[in-house]
């Protein structure tokens, strides 16, 4: 659907409220109005960000109930090997990166608001199929994966709930009301990771909330997020909009697939987000595999995951906000760079400390306590890593619409309708290229529990670091990248031609 716009002469006439179809379809909507957006849209946006926030954090509570659930599956009575335990935690990451792109596209097809019901209402899967299956003990692992997939449809969420917020706010305000979207659905796995060994009775937190009594009972957490679930529903009805300038066909919006720039930015996403929510998912069995034993029982002897697991994710999910806003003021290149160069030297000390560490196959008491040691520097270079994945989440998803917002300025002439039409279409690539690079980089999240897993290697401790120089290798080749595409200064032709976007504020 083509949107025209009146002349600047008439843009005076202008409506300085949204005009309703109903009470929840929004039909006028012109956010780069300075004076519509002081009126009414800033509240309207704001509001709509508010419930967007909530529903995707849970929907990311869901998304990564594994990853710290997997690890209590075994103390249950599961007989499953570390290997299908990071499967389990991988499976998710990759149904919800493919569910990604259907997601964006079903915002412009049914309306941000009735979308965002229908995702929440879809979370009563993977939360009555986890409880199910933690309470029968007959379980076969097959069912486990299966049910574990489900929790994809978290995952997808992310994508919907992004190119919706998209639509509500003006270009310079983008950066940050993205980043606090992502940031607040980023807080859910921290949240799931803090209170779901409190809720399912697994540990306290660092002792000042104990845990309940009577082992560890995991389908408490799956009934009380299927009830945030309905919550999250009831919500979105009440309080949401749909926005009818939010159209286009999913031919329009596959366009974006032609566009080098969205494979670029795919690339850079997965270096970030995909490390945010691989590594987040891999955590908890990070920190038990290597730095805790069983023996002696009852309690075991080394560092315990459920205190610490949380962290990576909650300092991951504060620094997105700063990533966005740090983006709006310097812009999302630069950010992005500086990002990747801490990334690099952070994971190199991951690397160093998992080099000091003795595999610990025999589950010996012993190189536990060797092993705990060397735990604070293993984490303070993970929280660092984390905090870096932040901040770039935060500036890539500046660089989206500044893209194409940048293109549709170098083709159009300022202050015609000409103009007015192409910002729109930009809005509406950048929203669908939200999609497409959140599903491609969401694909780290699977692959980073896989690379540790990796059945090929004998030696777990081996298979974890050949990961990290693995991953060294790809953030210094996102590094390179950012700097050549956007940063580097363009030959004398390619200015001129408009091809280069070094430069142009990204």
């Amino acid at each position: 659907m083509t949107q025209t716009v009146a002349p600047p002469e008439r843009a005076a006439a202008a409506p300085q409220a949204p005009v309703r179809r109903t009470g929840r379809w929004i039909d006028h909507w012109e956010p780069e109005d300075s004076a519509f957006w002081e009126h009414t849209g800033r509240r309207v946006a704001r509001r709509n960000l508010a419930w967007s926030i909530f529903a995707e954090h849970l929907g990311f509570s869901v998304w990564l109930i594994w990853s710290v659930s997997s690890a209590f599956l075994v103390s249950m009575g599961f007989d499953f090997s570390a290997q299908q335990l990071f499967l389990l935690v991988a499976l998710p990451n990759l149904v919800g990166s493919v569910l990604r792109l259907p997601y964006t596209f079903a915002v412009s097809r049914f309306g941000g608001r009735n979308w965002t019901m229908a995702s929440a209402a879809l979370l009563l899967v993977p939360t009555l199929g986890f409880a199910y299956a933690v309470t029968n003990p007959g379980t076969p692992y097959w069912a486990f994966c299966l049910i574990a997939a489900t929790a994809g449809l978290g995952g997808g969420n992310f994508a919907s709930s992004m190119a919706n917020i998209n639509f509500f706010y003006p270009a310079a305000r983008k950066g940050t009301a993205l980043g606090l979207n992502a940031a607040g659905g980023n807080l859910g796995v921290a949240l799931i990771q803090l209170f779901l060994p409190v809720i399912v009775g697994g540990a306290g937190i660092f002792g000042m909330v104990q845990a309940s009594d009577g082992g560890i009972h995991l389908e408490r957490a799956a009934w009380v997020y299927a009830g945030l679930a309905v919550v999250a529903t009831l919500a979105a009805y009440r309080c949401m909009d749909n926005l009818g300038t939010a159209t286009s066909s999913p031919r329009e919006q596959l366009s974006v697939v032609r566009h080098r720039q969205t494979w670029v930015m795919a690339l850079l996403y997965i270096g970030t987000f995909g490390s945010f929510i691989g590594y987040s998912a891999a955590m908890p069995l990070l920190i038990k595999l290597n730095f805790w034993v069983p023996d002696p029982a009852p309690l075991g002897t080394g560092i315990y995951f459920a205190y610490y697991a949380f962290l990576g994710a909650l300092v991951g999910s504060a620094t997105r906000p700063l990533g966005g806003w740090l983006a709006d003021r310097y812009g999302g290149a630069r950010i992005t760079l500086g990002a990747f160069v801490v990334m690099i030297v952070a994971t190199l000390g991951v690397l160093w400390t998992l080099t000091r560490l003795t595999p610990n196959p025999a589950q010996d008491p012993a190189i536990a306590v060797d092993n705990q040691s060397w735990f604070p520097w293993f984490l303070a270079f993970f929280l660092v890593v984390f905090a870096a994945t932040g901040v770039g989440n935060g500036s890539t998803y500046k660089m989206i619409p500044a893209i194409f917002r940048t293109r549709a300025e170098r083709t159009t002439t300022p202050g015609t309708p000409q103009r007015a039409d192409a910002l729109l279409a930009a809005t509406r690539l950048s929203s669908a290229a939200i999609g497409v690079i959140g599903a491609v980089g969401a694909i780290g999240g699977f692959l980073i529990p896989l690379a540790f897993s990796a059945p090929w290697v004998e030696d777990p401790m081996a298979a974890t670091r050949q990961a990290f120089v693995v991953f060294t290798g790809f953030y210094l080749l996102c590094a390179v990248v950012t700097y050549r595409v956007y940063l580097r200064r363009p030959a004398a032709g390619a200015r001129a031609g408009g091809h280069s976007l070094a430069g142009a504020g990204i």
